[in-house]
């Protein structure tokens, strides 16, 4: 499978099934599609020369069009265009792997101090009461993921909320439990945190940055942008209260192992201004992402946008390249992609393995597939008191994958987003097997803008390469 396109200047052709990316002058991207049809029709070498001569005579001449010729067919043999699906064949194992828990969202708060309009927990409430994990309920959590994890030594455990602020002795006391864990047991803990910022203090910044992996610090943008979607309940903003903090938590890491995340609506569609004000209050992790909300809701997202949409990400990545030309750069979550190693194949197949790999706790101890499907009481699992009761909702997510979705199947984006969110999904279908089409169409544009600026990048290197020579 082929993908091509134009971005900035650049002719980029992708080869899906390898994974590699060629940056091509007209004349081979031109000569793609023409070699790919014949292939598909099974064309011998001669037909395929006699196709592409006779469909682009007008256009170059036939020595350049042979050059091109044969530059693709070398890279053909060698692995790196058309090549074959490895991948189908490997979910027949995949499905039949040992599942393991390795990671847990902790609900250490279903309760919150503002009151964001976009939020999909109802202020923290999720759907029902308000409410704060007990240290004996996520000692249970905690116990249920070194039972379950198997041989697997890094475990990951992220407080999220709500807000988790607001139960902050609890935290520490769970990571202290879970440190207490790792030697007897051979694991390792990676604790990270999910926080509004409201309620942060000197105090919480140094535990955080002695025991914490990495913080995500929630903020919009702009402050008008900020203040309209993310105020307190009685309606004030909390853009001022909150930057300083997160700059300080920002520079108190070096500038790694955070980032900053925020959600941009039906009211920003100018989304790439939020991400450079960000980048101007000097954060350096940088995630600004699409809201995903009911259709009724004022500020979602709409199919008529995309237009605007699409070209929005292409001025950000125009604006953060040139940012990196004047020493200026920044990490934007979505555009960071790794061309040469990427995810393993599992990843790549079924994403954050919600579900099976990767499961919520209520303050209760419920246990859901993810922090989305909490209160959905058809998504229950189990508890942490019994382990999983209901393992044929694991096994359904076990099996989601890119091959069990008809829209993943001839997307070319499908091992990088392998298939996208599951809780998306079953939100507005109605089943955890099909995707949110207007995220999916998001999601390749900006699989398409990290690609370009890979080749942008190479380019700099390149040129700041033979300055120096």
């Amino acid at each position: 499978m082929i993908h091509q396109y134009k971005n900035n200047g650049y002719n980029i052709v992708l080869d899906v099934n390898s994974g590699s990316v060629h940056v091509v002058d007209d004349v081979v991207y031109d000569v793609v599609p023409l070699v790919e049809e014949a292939l598909n029709a099974g064309c011998a070498q001669k037909e395929i020369e006699e196709r592409v001569l006779s469909a682009l005579k007008e256009s170059y001449t036939s020595d350049d069009l042979t050059e091109a010729l044969s530059e693709i067919m070398e890279l053909k043999e060698a692995g790196m265009l058309f090549a074959p699906d490895i991948y189908e064949n490997y979910i027949i194992d995949f499905k039949k792997r040992e599942t393991v828990v390795k990671a847990l969202c902790l609900h250490i708060a279903h309760d919150c101090n503002l009151a964001c309009r976009y939020c999909f927990a109802e202020e923290g409430e999720y759907h029902g009461r308000r409410a704060l994990m007990s240290f004996e309920v996520g000692k249970k959590a905690l116990d249920f993921l070194v039972k379950n994890s198997g041989s697997r030594v890094n475990l990951e455990v992220d407080f999220f909320g709500g807000e988790p602020l607001m139960n902050w002795q609890v935290v520490k006391d769970l990571v202290a439990y879970g440190r207490s864990l790792e030697e007897p047991y051979h694991k390792k803990f990676r604790f990270t945190l999910t926080t509004n910022g409201i309620l942060l203090n000197d105090e919480i910044m140094e535990f955080v940055n002695r025991e914490m992996s990495n913080i995500v610090l929630s903020i919009d943008g702009r402050k008008e942008i900020n203040d309209l979607m993310r105020p307190h309940r009685g309606g004030q903003g909390s853009y001022d209260t909150i930057v300083p903090k997160f700059q300080k938590v920002a520079e108190s890491r070096d500038q790694m192992n955070y980032y900053v995340r925020g959600t941009f609506t039906r009211n920003n569609l100018d989304f790439s201004k939020d991400v450079a004000h960000l980048a101007d209050l000097g954060f350096k992790q940088i995630s600004v992402e699409p809201v995903v909300a009911a259709p009724t809701d004022d500020y979602a997202l709409r199919e008529e946008d995309l237009p605007v949409l699409l070209e929005e990400y292409d001025r950000l990545a125009v604006e953060l390249l040139n940012r990196r030309k004047e020493g200026k750069g920044v990490n934007f979550f979505h555009f960071m992609i790794d061309l040469q190693g990427g995810p393993c194949v599992a990843k790549r197949l079924s994403g954050c393995g919600s579900g099976t790999e990767y499961l919520a706790v209520t303050p209760w101890g419920d246990l859901y597939p993810c922090h989305q499907f909490v209160g959905k009481e058809e998504f229950l699992m189990g508890n942490v008191d019994e382990g999983i009761t209901r393992t044929d909702i694991r096994d359904e997510f076990k099996t989601c994958n890119v091959y069990a979705k008809e829209k993943c199947r001839n997307c070319f984006a499908k091992f990088y987003c392998s298939g996208g969110c599951a809780a998306n999904s079953y939100n507005f279908h109605g089943n955890i097997n099909d995707a949110y089409d207007l995220g999916c169409e998001l999601q390749r544009k900006r699989i398409e803008c990290a690609i370009m600026i890979k080749a942008a990048l190479a380019d700099l290197e390149g040129d700041e390469s033979n300055e120096k020579e």
